[in-house]
């Protein structure tokens, strides 16, 4: 491992650039997105890939019991589980809406139950929402169904009905065990809860079971993340998510209750993830990129290894279709061509379908010159290389290559014209690498540009 990065090159590249989950980036999208211009570009999709890929469908679960600091997600905290029933009618009424467009029954490849909290809704009311979806998709031999879930209200009855429904997978935010940093996030989960719910999906036959786990929170110490991991790695999930922390309380309130001087430095930071990285490796877990992590024998891992690794706004995943429907307030869809964001506050997503409209707001139609450089930035993402597309040396040379060059300098990367492939070194910056790819970016250098989270 190594101990002595350069605290140089960190502090070089710790710069506000995109986490590219999509490409043109969210900044980029336009607002008072056209809904009928939409609506074509998706059946036109739907027609061209349900038969074959199937797609995929993303729902948004917004309400959590309690509001975490550092969370950087559209939630809505609420104790009253009185909210379930009228936010399950709008979904329902949703879909319905999208399902009168389309000319058959969607193909349902895969399903991605997200937050917010999903185990905040109960089990009755979880399977009330996958059978009206189900019931009105034919569902692939190949689906795969994940949800994500809060240690501390997961409950038997949740996994059960989980899995009865057709779930294999599931994801347990833990970020960190330390009590004082989960006091400061306002997170307060004992290890024991992660035990239970981890024993609990195994026994009931889950597949895999990822944890997520963030560094540079506010009070993380070396010390405290290497108890961490030690605590987590005798579970031996399948995967491990191991982000960094996005401060971004410009968009994020909650992040302003925290004192930003309790932040590790970027110096700091960086040792954070070579500590946890370090201790993943020792414990035969595979780097597959992006700071996720997983067994040899997980599905991502045998996807990761022969180079058909997918990445969407639902994370990596082993299913590619081309198609990713969002459901649900501030939930995002994917034609592969465009793009469009639901309303992001809760009434203002209720009025449109009150009114039996779409509760799309702002979105993105994509030119050529987007979808191919989009494919770059997917192919450094998930396999950490790319091949250069004779058509595209203009734009490449004029805003691309004299990044490349600095990276390269930084033994980052290694490339020819013909295409680029990222070192270890680079692995911890994929960001940075990814933005070279970024014209949007590359064109306004010396313009304002909207604020993202740092790089490390």
């Amino acid at each position: 491992m190594q101990r002595n990065e350069n605290p140089g090159l960190v502090a070089k590249y710790n710069l506000p650039v995109p986490r590219y989950t999509s490409y043109p980036t969210v900044p980029v999208w336009k607002d008072g997105i056209d809904t009928g211009q939409w609506k074509k570009t998706l059946v036109e999709q739907f027609r061209l890939h349900n038969h074959e890929e199937g797609i995929s469908l993303y729902i948004h679960l917004p309400f959590c019991e309690s509001l975490c600091t550092y969370c950087g997600c559209n939630k809505k905290i609420s104790t009253h589980h009185g909210v379930e029933p009228e936010y399950l009618e709008m979904l329902e009424k949703e879909f319905d809406l999208y399902l009168r467009l389309l000319p058959e029954k969607p193909v349902l490849r895969e399903l991605h139950l997200g937050g917010g909290t999903p185990t905040f809704f109960s089990p009755q009311h979880l399977e009330r929402l996958v059978t009206f979806i189900k019931d009105r998709c034919r569902v692939h031999s190949e689906h795969e169904f994940s949800i994500e879930g809060h240690p501390n209200n997961t409950s038997s009855a949740h996994i059960r009905t989980l899995y009865r429904l057709g779930f294999r997978r599931i994801s347990f935010g833990v970020q960190d065990n330390d009590p004082e940093v989960q006091r400061i996030i306002n997170r307060i989960q004992p290890l024991e809860n992660v035990r239970r719910v981890t024993e609990q999906a195994r026994a009931a036959g889950f597949e895999s079971v990822n944890y997520d786990l963030i560094y540079g929170l506010p009070k993380q110490t070396l010390r405290s993340i290497e108890k961490t991991f030690t605590e987590i790695l005798e579970l031996k999930p399948d995967r491990i998510a191991f982000y960094s922390y996005a401060h971004v309380p410009w968009t994020s309130r909650g992040q302003r209750l925290f004192d930003e001087n309790d932040l590790p430095a970027a110096a700091e930071k960086l040792a954070l993830y070579l500590k946890g990285k370090e201790m993943l490796t020792a414990a035969g877990y595979v780097d597959i990129g992006m700071d996720h992590f997983a067994l040899p024998g997980d599905a991502l891992y045998t996807a990761w290894k022969n180079g058909s690794l997918h990445r969407n706004f639902m994370g990596y995943t082993t299913q590619h279709t081309s198609l990713l429907l969002g459901l649900g307030v501030s939930s995002i869809s994917d034609t592969g061509n465009a793009f469009a964001q639901n309303k992001k506050a809760l009434h203002d997503y209720y009025d449109c379908l009150k009114k039996n409209e779409l509760p799309v707001f702002r979105g993105y139609f994509l030119s050529e010159e987007d979808l191919r450089f989009r494919r770059y930035i997917l192919a450094i993402s998930c396999k950490g290389k790319t091949s250069f597309q004779q058509e595209d040396q203009a734009m490449l040379k004029q805003f691309t290559y004299p990044e490349l060059v600095k990276l390269e300098a930084d033994q980052l990367i290694k490339w020819d014209e013909q295409g680029l492939e990222v070192t270890a070194t680079g692995r911890h910056f994929i960001r940075n690498i990814c933005s070279a790819f970024d014209l949007y970016l590359q064109r306004n250098r010396d313009t304002h540009q909207p604020q993202f989270s740092k790089a490390i």
